[in-house]
C-alpha cells in the first residue's frame, strides 16, 4: 500500500497524516517500511522504490519519455507467429527497462534498437531478422541476404 501526500504518508485506517516508521527493510531497489499512525495507533506496511524517468533521444533529435510498452510491442510484433512466449518477450523487455533504468537520465534510441536486437538475436533469429528489416529499414532482398549471412 502506498498512500504519498507530499512528504507525509497518511494512515489508511484514519488518515492521519503524522506516521512513524517502526521499521526498514531495503531490497531489489525497493524500501518496504512497517508504519504506525501516532493517532490511531494501526500499523501498515508501504512499499517505496524510486522513479526513474528515461528521456529517449529519436533520431531527428526530438526526447521523449521511455516506454516499456512500446518496447514490448516491438518484440511481440518480430516474434509473431514464433515460438517465442508472451512470458519470454515481457521477462526480456523488462530486464532491458532494468539495464536502461541503472544508468537512468537520457538514451539514444539507437542504442536501444541495438540491445533488442541483441536479444532477439538469442531469442529467435527470424524475429530478430524481421525487427532487424523494419529498425535499418531494409530496401531490398540484398539487405535481408547481408544480415542472414552475419548469422
Amino acid at each position: 500500500m502506498l498512500c504519498l501526500r507530499g512528504n507525509n504518508m497518511k494512515c489508511p485506517f484514519c488518515g492521519h497524516a503524522e506516521t512513524k516508521v517502526v521499521d526498514k527493510r531495503d531490497r531489489e531497489g525497493m524500501s518496504r517500511r512497517r508504519r504506525e499512525c501516532k493517532k490511531c495507533q494501526k500499523r501498515f506496511t508501504t512499499y517505496e522504490k524510486p522513479k526513474i524517468e528515461i528521456l529517449v533521444i529519436k533520431r531527428d533529435g526530438v526526447k521523449e519519455k521511455y516506454d516499456g510498452e512500446k518496447l514490448k510491442e516491438g518484440m511481440f510484433k518480430a516474434c509473431e507467429k514464433r515460438p517465442v512466449t508472451k512470458e519470454k518477450i515481457n521477462s526480456a523487455a523488462n530486464r532491458l527497462g532494468k539495464k536502461f533504468r541503472k544508468k537512468g537520465g537520457e538514451i539514444k534510441s539507437k542504442k536501444i534498437g541495438e540491445e533488442v536486437m541483441k536479444v532477439l538475436k538469442k531469442i529467435d533469429e527470424v524475429a530478430y531478422i524481421r525487427f532487424v528489416s523494419v529498425y535499418k529499414d531494409f530496401k531490398s532482398s540484398e539487405d535481408f541476404k547481408k544480415n542472414i549471412e552475419e548469422l
